[in-house]
């Protein structure tokens, strides 16, 4: 079994330090009280990555006023990260996992094939944490074409369930 099928909505959310771009540490814990958009992404610079980070960045404002952060994990380094939001004016949050360890715990760092080949890589996935630290949605294998919003719905939702 693998560790996505171990994490569940309304389970704690695997917790977490990773550097982001700029080199500084970031933890879960350091969002609590918030949601969190934390969304795994295989690469920077490729055209499906630039198109979320891109989408998620329109929105990131948006997402604040719901008292959202947006976090992008890749295992990309934190200078591949820096170059990332620089060429395309990005403004979210990215951490760099090169031990893929947190891709692990959200069990994302999985076996996929392409071309007839197996190799290992990340499973374009998003995970919802609601202020106490808990997954309240997930998306897993996500198509980047309106994504953004998807959440953006979904979040609206929790909220009101919450009210």
């Amino acid at each position: 079994m693998t560790e996505q099928n171990k994490i569940k909505k309304g389970a704690k959310a695997p917790s977490f330090t990773l550097s982001n771009q700029d080199g500084g540490k970031v933890s879960l814990k350091n969002f609590l009280n918030k949601y969190v958009v934390l969304y795994f992404y295989p690469r920077d610079n490729t055209s499906g990555c630039t198109l979320e980070a891109q989408d998620f960045s329109a929105r990131s404002e948006d997402f604040k006023k719901l008292n959202a952060v947006i976090l992008g994990i890749s295992p990309d380094n934190c200078q591949s990260h820096q170059k990332f939001i620089l060429k395309y004016d990005l403004g979210i949050t990215l951490l760099s996992d090169p031990e893929k360890k947190v891709l692990e715990k959200y069990g994302v760092w999985q076996i996929k094939k392409m071309y007839g080949k197996e190799s290992f890589g990340v499973v374009r996935s998003t995970f919802l944490i609601s202020p106490d630290g808990k997954i309240a949605d997930m998306w897993t294998r996500v198509k980047v074409d309106g994504h953004a919003d998807k959440v953006m719905l979904a979040l609206v939702e929790h909220q009101k369930r919450k009210k």
